[in-house]
């Protein structure tokens, strides 16, 4: 009895076992459908890939809204219409259809009254390459995001992070509209406000892309002999603001033509502190609304990146045996003082079209640059 009893066990304990496994086969085969294990990392760079793709591509973006606000171009498609506006006009009537309401708004009868078919063209062309690029960049980001997540290449919780990407440049869209809307009616140019707004925006876009590629980059951490202090890990987040705060600035000083105006450098009317810096009331309006004010703060500000920069640099490279954080941070600076450089000789050239394109692009370079150092940084060791 003993002996069949024992089999009967076996027999059972064997049946359980092979259930159990066919079971987790089902789920392993399942999986992939949705997110693939922490470990593998084998899909990381083509979803890294990817991702400095769409990066490249809002870079292109942010250049090309340059390109319409310096040729005023922004407000020569009157409509907003996300699926049929990527098609222009096919034939001569729709070319002049698209320029009666072009001539409806303020800026065609107070600024560019007289304005023949062909120079209506020159700008209608710009603002559609704009809006065109932009709808492009929604679907190379949308089909790849989609099947990158179907194909559970990506890591988990990845997939949500990109979600948010994309959810933020469709709202992207829609302050882009905002934006030329506030432009069509009592003005003739687009409101600052919503303008630093949508560069805002886009900045943060290009930032965080770049951030989610540079996570999935390969561990190459090696033993270091001394790390960084945490004064200096806070430093790039500081700085990080500071940029965004100064891309703010300059979106004002554009939305304002701010840089047309004092086109001497270093001082401003022949002053060091100009006349007219509070003149507006209430008081903080000076901030927004005086083209003084504003161009001064645009100066300041980045008298105060390029110091803090070139501190930073000096203290990373006395104290952190890190090559690669004071590489970054020697990148940043470099970036920092090309980019003052750029905006003062546009200053004194009075803002021709190739040079204000370089100083966006420039911005742009800017905030890349800084995010990768803030990214180093975070990634670094840190000694008390």
């Amino acid at each position: 009895m003993r002996p069949a009893l024992l089999g009967r066990i076996d027999r059972e304990v064997d049946a359980h076992y092979h259930a159990r496994n066919a079971f987790l086969g089902l789920r392993i085969m399942a999986f992939p459908m949705t997110q693939r294990p922490e470990g593998s990392r084998s899909e990381d760079t083509a979803v890294r890939s990817w991702l400095f793709i769409v990066a490249g591509l809002v870079f292109a973006m942010i250049v090309v809204g340059g390109a319409t606000r310096l040729t005023d171009s922004g407000l020569s498609i009157t409509e907003w219409l996300p699926i049929l506006g990527a098609i222009p006009p096919l034939s001569d009537v729709d070319w002049q259809v698209a320029f009666e309401k072009y001539k409806a708004i303020p800026e065609y009868s107070i600024v560019n009254a007289g304005m023949s078919l062909s120079e209506f063209k020159y700008i209608y062309w710009w603002e559609w390459a704009h809006r065109f690029l932009g709808r492009f960049i929604g679907v190379a980001f949308a089909i790849p995001f989609l099947g990158f997540w179907i194909a559970g290449m990506l890591r988990p919780g990845f997939a949500w992070k990109c979600l948010g990407v994309f959810v933020l440049g469709g709202l992207q869209g829609f302050i882009g509209w905002y934006m030329v809307k506030s432009g069509l009616v009592d003005r003739v140019d687009v409101s600052q406000y919503r303008l630093a707004v949508h560069l805002l925006i886009a900045f943060a876009i290009l930032g965080l892309l770049i951030w989610l590629a540079l996570d999935l980059a390969p561990d190459t951490k090696s033993p270091r002999l001394q790390t960084v202090s945490l004064l200096h890990r806070r430093v790039p987040l500081v700085l990080v603001v500071l940029v965004f705060v100064q891309s703010g600035l300059g979106a004002l000083v554009a939305g304002l033509k701010a840089g047309l105006t004092y086109n001497t450098w270093p001082l401003m009317d022949g002053k060091v502190i100009p006349s007219g810096l509070g003149t507006m009331s209430p008081w903080f309006l000076n901030v927004f609304e005086n083209v003084t004010t504003v161009q001064f703060n645009h100066r300041v500000m980045a008298y105060a990146i390029g110091v803090l920069a070139i501190w930073h640099l000096l203290a990373l490279a006395c104290t952190a045996d890190d090559e690669r954080v004071v590489m970054s941070a020697a990148l940043f600076t470099f970036v920092v003082l090309s980019q003052m450089a750029l905006g003062i000789w546009m200053l004194l050239a009075h803002v021709p079209l190739w040079l204000g394109l370089v100083h966006q692009a420039g911005a742009a370079i800017l905030v890349a640059t800084c995010i990768l150092h803030l990214y180093r940084m975070r990634r670094s060791a840190t000694r008390a």
